[in-house]
């Protein structure tokens, strides 16, 4: 008997269905945040790492546990302290006596899952943030003279206190752009923090189910890379990116006021990923304008660097974004000629 082909079409619409089941779920323990699980969603099916940056007891740990209770694949949680080496992330070699023999056995460290939660990533001195960030580049740990494969899939989810504190060691920039999204937990509203306090002094605890696997996970992804993208798209994503740098002529007169550097060439590609992503959730085959504007603001917070005449003016990165994302017209599409 023949099994009956599916369309992409049909495809994108279960893709869909899981990720609202997904949604369901987590909603089940986290109250409001929509748009914040959206872009982790959107990062987990595209290969991408995020970095939760919120103020203490947003939920921001719960969040990631919740979805790794979501999703049938391994989780581990590292809580970055002043002290961490990198060998207590990436694993060892420990030496072992066997029948009179004395051999190295390597002893894997807590990368070596499917979800890495890096609580307060910015507790820890740049030697261990760098190794974390080389296996979010490379998917791969490099201890001794051997280099280890990391499991598929591989996300890390790091939060990150943005209250100025003793003791904190706040990431390069050349490694806050190996993060896909800079995602920002906002305070709840005031009906979504009645909700909380009401929910979260029961004593019932709250289950919840299991949706999708590794192996499901793997597929997703190469479902949404398979999502169209047009020209018209590609130029809209390298105009605005360009428009991000100062020194380039495509660049508005705030932008040469107000930012001392701008995105680079990886800014560009997550857009279009993103953009990728959030077409499949919405089960549609191709990235749209609006798809673009959506993540505009995750993808290149952390890729600018607004000056002293910003910050006197009250201008965060969130508002030039905004507004560059506002004042950039797309390209114009060539009529046709018979």
């Amino acid at each position: 008997m023949a099994t009956k082909t599916r369309s992409i079409g049909e495809v994108l619409q279960d893709f869909s269905d899981h990720r609202r089941l997904m949604q369901e779920e987590l909603q089940k323990v986290i109250v409001g945040q929509a748009d914040v699980i959206e872009q982790i969603f959107a990062a987990i099916f595209t290969r991408g790492h995020c970095l939760l940056v919120g103020v203490p007891g947003l939920a921001k740990t719960l969040m990631v546990s919740t979805l790794a209770q979501i999703l049938d694949i391994q989780f581990k949680r590292i809580q970055f302290t002043p002290d961490l080496m990198p060998s207590d992330i990436t694993g060892t070699n420990v030496l072992e006596e066997e029948h009179g023999r004395r051999n190295f056995r390597f002893v894997e460290g807590p990368i070596f899952t499917n979800i890495l939660l890096a609580d307060e990533i910015n507790r820890t001195p740049p030697k261990t943030q760098a190794a974390l960030l080389q296996a979010m580049q490379e998917r791969e740990a490099t201890v001794g003279q051997q280099t280890y494969p990391l499991p598929e899939p591989f996300f890390t989810i790091a939060t990150q206190n943005p209250i100025e504190q003793e003791g904190t060691y706040p990431l390069p920039e050349a490694q806050l752009d190996r993060f896909m999204f800079n995602i920002k937990v906002d305070y709840p509203s005031a009906e979504e923090e009645e909700q909380i306090l009401a929910s979260t002094t029961r004593s019932e605890k709250v289950e919840v189910r299991k949706v999708l696997s590794g192996k499901a996970i793997l597929n997703l992804q190469k479902l949404v890379g398979s999502v169209a993208v047009s020209q018209y798209i590609v130029q809209y994503v390298a105009r605005l990116v360009r428009s991000t740098r100062p020194k380039d002529p495509s660049a508005p007169e705030f932008i040469r006021e107000w930012i001392d550097w701008g995105a680079g060439p990886r800014a560009g590609q997550f857009l279009i990923q993103g953009g990728k992503a959030l077409a499949a959730m919405d089960a549609r085959h191709s990235v749209g304008i609006d798809d673009v504007k959506r993540i505009a603001v995750p993808v290149l917070r952390h890729r600018i660097s607004a000056n002293f005449q910003a910050q006197a003016e009250g201008m965060t990165n969130e508002d030039i974004i905004e507004r560059l994302v506002r004042e950039t017209p797309p390209p114009v599409i060539p009529k046709y000629q018979a």
